[in-house]
C-alpha cells in the first residue's frame, strides 16, 4: 500500500465516522432522553450534531460532492487504484458508505433526517445553563 492510498482508506474512515455521527447521534439524543442520560443535551454535542446535519442537507440541495468523497477519490487516483477498489475493510467501508440512488433520492432523505434533528431541538432541548453542584 502506498501513501496515497493509506490516506484515501484514512478518509474514507473518517467519513464512515461522521456518518455514524450523525446517524448515531440522534438516536443517542432521542434514547439518551428517555434514559435520563445528561450527556445527550450537551450544546456542543447537540451544536455539533446539527451543524454536520445541515452541512449535509446544504451539500445535497445546492448539488455539492461532499468534500471528503472528492478528496477520497483524488487520492484514490492518485494511487494508481481505479474507482473503489481495495483491501477487505475498505471494500465493506465504501460498500457501507457508497450505494446508489438517484439524487433526488438523497435529497430527498437528508433533508427529513435533517427535520428529525431539529425536531429533537424541539422535543428535547438542550441544557444551556450551568448545573448547580451541591446543596
Amino acid at each position: 500500500m502506498n501513501l496515497y492510498q493509506g490516506l484515501a482508506d484514512l478518509v474514507l474512515t473518517v467519513h464512515v465516522l461522521v456518518v455514524a455521527f450523525v446517524v448515531l447521534g440522534l438516536m443517542m439524543v432521542v434514547l439518551g432522553n428517555m434514559l435520563g442520560w445528561r450527556w445527550v443535551n450537551s450544546p456542543l454535542f447537540r451544536l455539533a450534531h446539527l451543524a454536520v446535519i445541515a452541512i449535509v442537507v446544504a451539500e445535497a440541495w445546492l448539488g455539492i460532492v461532499c468534500p471528503l468523497t472528492t478528496l477520497e477519490r483524488w487520492l484514490r487516483v492518485r494511487a494508481g487504484i481505479d474507482g473503489h477498489d481495495g483491501g477487505f475493510i475498505e471494500y465493506w467501508l465504501q460498500r457501507l458508505l457508497y450505494y446508489q440512488a438517484p439524487d433526488w433520492v438523497f435529497t430527498l432523505v437528508y433533508t427529513v433526517f435533517g427535520s428529525l434533528v431539529l425536531a429533537s431541538w424541539w422535543l428535547f432541548p438542550p441544557r444551556w445553563g450551568r448545573r448547580k453542584r451541591g446543596p
